[in-house]
């Protein structure tokens, strides 16, 4: 049996819009966030100081010879992102939308490596992807709720310790595109 499946996504952004290979920044430790990575116009309808557009996307392939293989990408969308408040401290709160990208891409990495092929592995694989979305998608949400969108000093400096710790104690998991 040989099964091929390639890339699926989740943007964190509104916008849709096509995507060029030198729009997107690879996730990276050594590399953080700038505004010059900020390329879209500000949507005039958002109360938001920023918008970070983050994606995880993979892809995999199964064959009885080989097993499961697979290959994730967190990466940040310059197209789809962008800055009207362009402070240092709003910039390390988008810095935290991406970092908590990344730290999904490590639990996505730890779920393909426990999985465990079965009768149908397109659907069993789409789910673990799904599953784990959703799970970012609410973090998302709950940083940005208690932070409220980075102005509760105080909680933001809690969730950026908490991201650096979700990071850390994911680093095992870091690697996923070796």
């Amino acid at each position: 049996m040989k099964i091929l499946f390639l890339l699926l996504a989740l943007s964190l952004s509104k916008k849709n819009a096509p995507e060029q290979n030198n729009s997107l920044i690879d996730w990276s430790a050594d590399r953080k966030l700038s505004w010059a990575d900020f390329k879209a116009d500000p949507d005039p309808s958002s109360p938001n100081a920023a918008l970070t557009s983050s994606i995880i996307k993979y892809d995999f392939a199964y064959n009885d010879a080989e097993g499961f293989k697979f290959h994730i990408h967190c990466q940040f969308n310059k197209s789809n992102s962008w800055g009207r408040t362009k402070t240092e401290y709003i910039l390390s709160h988008e810095q935290g939308h991406f970092d908590i990208t990344e730290i999904f891409a490590r639990k996505l990495n730890k779920a393909f490596k426990e999985y465990k092929p079965g009768s149908d592995i397109k659907k069993e694989v789409t789910k673990i992807y799904k599953d784990t979305m959703h799970q970012l998608g609410e973090m998302q949400a709950q940083y940005d709720k208690e932070t409220n969108f980075s102005r509760n000093k105080p909680q933001q400096e809690e969730w950026l310790k908490k991201i650096t710790d979700g990071l850390k104690e994911l680093q095992s998991y870091a690697n996923y595109n070796e």
